[in-house]
């Protein structure tokens, strides 16, 4: 199919999803409808794409955002089929992701300065309206069609499957610790959660010559924190002895929880003007003492996603150093499964569908 040109009328094209249609969170097969590639569109065969918690989230409306029929999944990898005639950065063939974000607005602040992921009128990658009014369908797709500024391109030893989640867990620990300073080799970072992006955490911090602790109520995961995922040190943070051992020790603190809990015993594992970045979204309030912010000049802060130029900047710095996300690859007629396996935690530690070889037309 070749691009429209401008003025041509364009026609939806079809595509086989797996949708939500209400709270249960099922999902199943269904056709929807794909934009024709405009002229700075890039069409895009989905061959993977990875689960994230906030597709859990978002099918069983836990968000109270949902907007059904929800077809999830913003960790897009895969291939180009086709480009716009303005299209300069991509050709057919080319192997390309795209994370959580479709559209900006492209003319506020925060997108002029390259921060598109705080624009007020972001578009997601799911579950969102674009600018024409449609709502967004993610990668639990065949195919997509997204403008070219938000797709990314895959560094050529980069495999597909396990890069996938990279589009947002990877970027969504890089950031923070680009932007705080929590990448400076010799500094000791706090990495909260060993779950999907916590694993990505670790790594990174290693990978920027940080000293990483992780701590987690799963004492079952020390062995393979330390010796598979090379992090320096692990604590149960339900036993206040370890806690204690560490107090006031760490530059830094990653939190990728989201569950509610007392910041106190965290925040007391940082050094004077340490700060702790939040990344999970509990749906519930924190609960936090003043003082253990002010004493110490402490800094607590939040950090959503990452830019388009940042989320490249990360998948280049990951190749460069054979980083990659720890999959488990499922089929499709696996996701409902995957999906109550993940509220359990029962994923080391995300869980990726090999769309391209197991989605079936309804």
């Amino acid at each position: 199919m070749a691009p429209t040109t401008e003025g041509e009328q364009k026609h939806p094209r079809r595509a086989v999803a797996l949708a939500a249609h209400d709270a249960s969170g099922r999902v199943s097969p269904i056709c929807i409808s794909r934009r024709d590639t405009g002229d700075d569109d890039v069409a895009i065969k989905i061959l993977y794409c990875g689960i994230c918690h906030s597709d859990l989230h978002t099918i069983k409306n836990e968000w109270r955002t949902a907007i059904y029929p929800v077809v999830p999944g913003h960790e897009i990898a895969g291939v180009v089929t086709e480009v716009g005639k303005n299209v300069k950065k991509f050709n057919v063939g080319d192997r390309v992701g795209v994370g959580c974000m479709a559209n900006t607005c492209r003319s506020c602040e925060s997108c002029e300065e390259g921060l598109e992921n705080y624009c007020s009128k972001i578009t997601f990658t799911y579950n969102s309206h674009d600018k024409d009014g449609t709502v967004t369908y993610g990668g639990y797709s065949d195919m997509v069609v997204v403008n070219q500024h938000f797709v990314i391109r895959f560094p050529e030893n980069m495999p597909l499957d396990k890069g996938a989640p990279l589009l947002c867990a990877g970027i969504t620990v890089y950031t923070p610790m680009k932007y705080h300073g929590l990448n400076e080799p010799g500094k000791h970072i706090g990495v909260i959660g060993l779950g999907g992006l916590g694993h990505v955490a670790v790594k990174f911090a290693k990978a920027f010559g940080m000293r990483v602790t992780v701590i987690s109520t799963a004492t079952e995961k020390r062995e393979e924190a330390m010796e598979k995922l090379g992090a320096d040190a692990f604590v149960v943070s339900s036993d206040a002895s370890q806690m204690k051992a560490v107090k006031g020790t760490m530059h830094g603190i990653i939190n990728t929880a989201s569950a509610s809990m007392s910041m106190y015993p965290y925040l007391a594992l940082l050094k004077p003007q340490g700060k702790m970045i939040l990344l999970g979204l509990p749906e519930k309030p924190l609960q936090i003492s003043a003082f253990s912010l002010v004493a110490g000049g402490k800094t607590m802060a939040g950090s959503c996603m990452g830019s388009i130029r940042d989320t490249q900047e990360m998948m280049d710095f990951a190749a460069e150093h054979g980083l990659t996300a720890d999959i488990e690859l499922i089929g499709a007629d696996d996701v409902n499964d995957a999906m109550e396996r993940l509220a359990k935690g029962e994923v080391r530690y995300r869980f990726v569908i090999d769309v391209g070889n197991t989605l079936k037309a309804a």
